[in-house]
């Protein structure tokens, strides 16, 4: 069974940053691609950032360009979201998910899902 388990959420101020983690395991085969979802209150899920685990190939929305960096590590097994400048509208439930076939920020195609860890970012 594939699993993630994100890590990091927190409470903190407006200009502060926070990491995330997301640590992989259970696969049969290898993802394509691991990305980054948000939800927030009273919004639809989107896609944030999103990284080929092997390589470099790296995406992201034109919301968190130029402060969030995802990367990886552990032989692509654990993906990390480094957070910067938070804002307020950055408050919501952020996950991480597995994809095949090409890597994307768009929700569709994405198969395995974490629970989520919670980014909570006052004025």
């Amino acid at each position: 069974q594939v699993q993630l388990v994100e890590s990091g959420g927190g409470s903190v101020q407006a200009g502060d940053s926070l990491t995330l983690s997301c640590t992989l395991s259970g696969y049969n085969h290898r993802p394509d691609c691991l990305g980054w979802f948000r939800q927030g209150p009273g919004k639809e899920r989107e896609g944030v950032a999103a990284i080929d685990p092997v390589g470099h190939s790296t995406l992201y929305a034109d919301s968190v360009k130029g402060r969030f960096t995802i990367s990886r590590d552990n032989g692509g097994n654990t993906v990390y979201l480094q957070m910067n400048s938070l804002k307020p509208e950055d408050t919501a439930m952020y996950f991480c998910a597995t994809r095949y076939f090409g890597c994307s920020i768009e929700r569709g195609g994405y198969n395995f899902w974490g629970q989520g860890t919670q980014v909570t970012v006052s004025s």
